[in-house]
């Protein structure tokens, strides 16, 4: 670790070590990271990544951490945040590339305010465009495949490359990006235009549906599991009776079954002991053996 920071050091890369991961979660949960460190260009991407790979550290890279869990005895190695650069916003028509470090609703929003339609559904959405594009996020009948045409991504080699729409092997919660170890950079957008009144109506209706049915008012890594073939990972829960269980400080939202809350100090074993339960009961007494969406990453 001392070679890493020595890069760092010599360079404008910002980082902190032992830095709590409950404050870079939607869940907030999670232990210390050996090293948090925020990157602003491609070449300084790059050298950290190389070095890493050099002194066989571990790395992960973080949006908003929106749809994860970590581990309450924290990360090992290097976690790698992108900023400068990998959040700008370029519109050219109907099309719109940024850098994977964009929030989801800032990007929305930029489509809206130029009168292009086609992400509406993503509006609320609490990750990244990179995290979006990974896991193919979708919501309200649109997906992220709907309106991604390229990808420019780096290797954990160094070297960048671009995938087509084709090539990102979109489907459902799936891209290419989770078949191999390649960082996404940015993400080109082919949208529609429209009435700018009609988009942000349309937006509106998405947020307030999401108010209504989620328990957007406590911390939480969004839905936790897959939808199953032939029904909703949420109606199956709380046709178990299961609304409300709780271990420790993890919940099964009242409000939506999908949901896995923090309604005090839960810890990563909480959730991963409250998840257990969930799939062993659903399995006893539906037949359906629910996949989990959301990523636990850490140490054991």
């Amino acid at each position: 670790m001392t070679e890493l920071l020595k890069l760092f050091d010599g360079s404008s890369i910002e980082y902190k070590l032992g830095e709590p991961m409950k404050a870079h979660t939607t869940f907030k949960i999670g232990g210390p990271a050996d090293i948090l460190a925020t990157v602003r260009t491609e070449s300084e991407l790059r050298d950290t990544v190389r070095r890493c790979r050099e002194l066989s550290i571990p790395f992960i890279i973080l949006g908003k951490g929106s749809n994860l869990l970590v581990s309450d005895n924290g990360i090992e190695g290097a976690v790698i945040m992108l900023d400068g650069d990998f959040k700008s916003i370029s519109v050219d028509g109907d099309t719109i590339v940024c850098g994977a470090g964009v929030s989801l609703s800032k990007l929305c929003t930029v489509a809206a305010d130029n009168a292009l339609s086609g992400l509406e559904f993503a509006y609320g959405i609490p990750g990244t465009v990179g995290g979006a594009v990974y896991m193919n996020a979708g919501a309200y009948g649109g997906e992220t495949k709907d309106v991604v045409t390229e990808v420019t991504y780096m290797t954990p080699d160094g070297e960048t490359g671009t995938y087509s729409a084709e090539e990102l092997n979109f489907s459902y919660r799936h891209s290419v990006f989770k078949e191999n170890d390649n960082i996404i950079l940015f993400a080109k957008y082919k949208l529609s235009p429209d009435s700018i009144d009609a988009i942000h109506e349309r937006m509106d209706d998405f947020m307030n549906r999401r108010k209504t049915k989620q328990p957007l008012e406590y911390p939480s890594a969004g839905s936790v599991f897959k939808r199953p073939e032939g029904a909703f990972a949420g109606t199956l829960i709380e046709g178990c009776g299961l609304k409300g269980r709780r271990v420790g400080g993890a919940e099964v939202s009242e409000k939506h079954a999908g949901f896995i809350i923090n309604v005090g100090d839960a810890t990563c074993d909480d959730v991963m002991d409250l998840v257990k339960l969930i799939r062993d009961t659903v399995k006893s007494e539906t037949g359906y053996t629910l996949e989990c969406e959301m990523i636990r990453t850490g140490r054991s």
